[in-house]
């Protein structure tokens, strides 16, 4: 078996929740803390003025060392945009752009991507899913049943280890039993609170595994620099994968 460890981090575009400050360092050195494998990020600028025009997912890969990345631009601004990203430790050898956005709302995406993990030496396939759903409820109900029926995650085997995870915006907690379980989905984090940062009320974020792959262990990412740098605070889940 080969150990994993997810994080999924709404950064905010890397503005502190409550200084209102622009320091993506803090964003790196939250992320570095927790050393994840696998990194699904949220609000994550590129080429806009708040944010001083940096690629915020090479800013970041770069410090972490981690050289397979992918982003996906979701809302255009006046100048630059910002959507999602994944980096990884693992080769990410196809990446999808699956739209969810619903008709007069914002523009919304998942991002996919397949990652490729040695497993007892063998090669094992893990699919990735990286979600910020809308904030109505009808919308969330819409976005994660057009994930479901995307060809990479229908089209994938049951025992193909699969994440999906990210920002849910999921108030009462009851997606992922109506949407995601069905499917064979199991929820990693339950009611884990990680908005707002200051002070946790909210279980925001969401972690669901499916196939191959045994969960560990699942925390919210406490630290003082983490309830400064994001008005989110970061969720980690540790699994196991399996050829099984």
């Amino acid at each position: 078996m080969t150990p994993l460890r997810l994080m999924t981090y709404n950064i905010h575009k890397g503005i502190g929740g409550i200084d209102r400050r622009y320091q993506l360092q803090r964003i790196i050195d939250t992320v570095a803390h927790y050393n994840p494998d696998v990194v699904f990020l949220q609000e994550v600028d590129e080429g806009v003025p708040r944010s001083r025009q940096d690629r915020q997912v090479d800013s970041i890969g770069e410090a972490l060392g981690m050289d397979h990345r992918a982003y996906q631009a979701n809302v255009k601004l006046t100048h630059g945009h910002y959507g999602n990203a994944i980096l990884s430790r693992f080769p990410l050898r196809q990446t999808w752009d699956v739209d969810l956005t619903i008709r007069m709302k914002k523009r919304r995406q998942a991002l996919v991507a397949k990652a490729h993990v040695e497993v007892d030496g063998h090669d094992r396939v893990l699919l990735l899913s990286n979600v910020h759903l809308g904030l109505a409820g009808f919308e969330r109900s819409i976005q994660l049943k057009r994930l479901m029926a995307c060809p990479p995650v229908h089209n994938t085997r049951q025992d193909t280890p699969a994440l999906i995870a990210g920002d849910f915006n999921d108030v009462w907690g009851s997606l992922g039993k109506r949407f995601l379980m069905p499917f064979g989905f199991r929820n990693a984090s339950g009611k884990s609170r990680t908005f707002p940062a200051l002070r946790p009320l909210r279980s925001l974020d969401s972690i669901y595994f499916r196939g191959g792959i045994t969960l560990e262990s699942t925390f919210v990412g406490h630290t003082a620099l983490a309830r400064q740098a994001s008005d989110h605070l970061p969720l980690i889940a540790d699994f196991k994968i399996h050829l099984d």
